[in-house]
């Protein structure tokens, strides 16, 4: 696909796990904050944690080292925000989900099954015309499989956009979780 965001000169892949009270308007102000300076959302995603109160917002984003230590800044000064983690690669589990509707009729259906096999993912509906395929995984293997699917036309797909948690056992709410909510 020809459509892959593109970085800028000296700029590297960063993903953000912020922390935020589940309250209405925090998504609004994370990604103005973004826009306001000039900087493109690769991927965004938004979750409740473990606790009902608390939502995890994963922002990947292609930007400077020098410019993200700033965002970082000011998302910490934004109203209901309680934790931001720049999220080292090494250390974490990073997956994301895709569905991909792929034209699929008789001439060429074994062929796409032979990759739904090859990558691991799963058909999650039929049709006499096409097939749907779900796949999890890092950014790489999805950009791969959509890569080969391209071939034989891709009707329709849609990107979750990444989710990530540090490996091992911490947790990035632990100081978090324990603490109160202060709605600053």
């Amino acid at each position: 696909m020809a459509n892959y965001p593109a970085s800028q000169p000296g700029s590297k892949r960063h993903t953000l796990s912020v922390l935020v009270e589940n309250r209405p308007g925090v998504l609004a102000r994370i990604a103005g904050l973004f826009a306001r300076r000039a900087f493109n959302i690769d991927s965004l995603s938004v979750s409740p944690t473990e606790r009902p109160d608390i939502s995890r917002v994963t922002v990947t984003a292609e930007v400077d080292d020098l410019p993200l230590e700033q965002i970082i800044k000011q998302l910490n000064k934004l109203l209901h925000v309680l934790k931001i983690v720049d999220l080292d690669p090494d250390t974490t589990v990073e997956r994301e989900l895709v569905l991909i509707k792929v034209a699929a009729d008789q001439s060429n259906r074994s062929d796409v099954l032979e990759i739904v096999r090859l990558f691991r993912v799963r058909v999650v509906d039929v049709n006499p015309e096409s097939l749907t395929i779900e796949a999890t995984g890092a950014e790489g293997k999805i950009d791969a499989l959509l890569g080969l699917l391209e071939h034989y036309g891709i009707i329709e797909l849609v990107r979750s956009g990444a989710v990530a948690v540090t490996r091992g056992p911490r947790a990035l709410s632990e100081k978090v979780i324990g603490s109160e909510i202060t709605g600053r």
